[in-house]
C-alpha cells in the first residue's frame, strides 16, 4: 500500500504518521491518500479519533479543533499579538465574532483565513489550529463545545475564562 502508518508521539501524546521505509514523520495526513485509505493505515484505529467510526456515539479519545479567539477587558490576559491592551467589552467581542461567523458562513478556508488575521490568540499563525487535545487540556467550555461538535461544523459563541470563541472541529 502506502507503506505508512499511524503512531502516537511519545512527547505530544498525539498522533502522527510514519513511513518505516523512508523514515519520514510528518503530523498531518500524507499527501494524496485519500480519508478513506488515511482510516486503514496501521494504528489509524487505534491513534486516530473517528477511525473506527465512532457510531456508538462514544466520545473519541481526542479532538482537533480550530478557533478564532476574540479577547475582551474582562479575559484573563487582556492582551494579544495583535493588541497589548484589551480594552473592548465582552459584548463587543461577541458581536465582533457573530459578524465574523457571518463571513465564515460554513467555510473552513474562510474560518482559517479570519483567524489568521483577526483571531487574538497565537494560533492565528495556523489558521486557528490548535491541533489535538484530549479531556482535561483545554477550558471546560471549549472542551465541551468541541467534543458535541461534529467534523467539519463550526460552533456558536463559545466563552471561557480566555474571552469568545468560533471553534470548527477538524478531527
Amino acid at each position: 500500500m502506502s507503506g505508512w502508518e499511524v503512531r502516537l508521539s511519545n512527547s505530544r501524546g498525539v498522533p502522527y504518521f510514519y513511513n518505516p521505509e523512508t523514515r519520514e514523520s510528518m503530523w498531518e495526513a500524507p499527501p494524496g491518500l485519500s480519508q478513506e485509505e488515511v482510516a486503514n493505515l496501521p494504528g489509524a484505529k487505534q491513534y486516530l479519533p473517528g477511525a473506527h467510526g465512532g457510531a456508538n456515539g462514544e466520545r473519541p479519545a481526542q479532538v482537533r479543533a480550530s478557533h478564532l479567539l476574540v479577547k475582551h477587558r474582562g479575559s484573563r490576559r487582556p492582551s494579544s499579538w495583535k493588541e497589548p491592551n484589551i480594552t473592548r467589552s465582552k459584548e463587543e467581542a461577541i458581536a465582533m465574532l457573530k459578524e465574523y461567523a457571518g463571513q465564515i458562513n460554513g467555510s473552513p478556508e474562510k474560518f482559517a483565513e479570519l483567524a489568521s488575521k483577526y483571531s487574538d490568540c497565537s494560533s492565528h499563525s495556523h489558521g486557528g489550529d490548535l491541533g489535538f487535545f484530549k479531556p482535561g487540556q483545554m477550558q471546560k467550555p471549549f472542551e465541551d463545545a468541541t467534543y458535541a461538535l461534529k467534523v467539519g461544523e463550526i460552533s456558536d459563541v463559545v466563552e471561557t475564562e480566555s474571552g469568545v470563541h468560533l471553534i470548527l472541529r477538524t478531527a
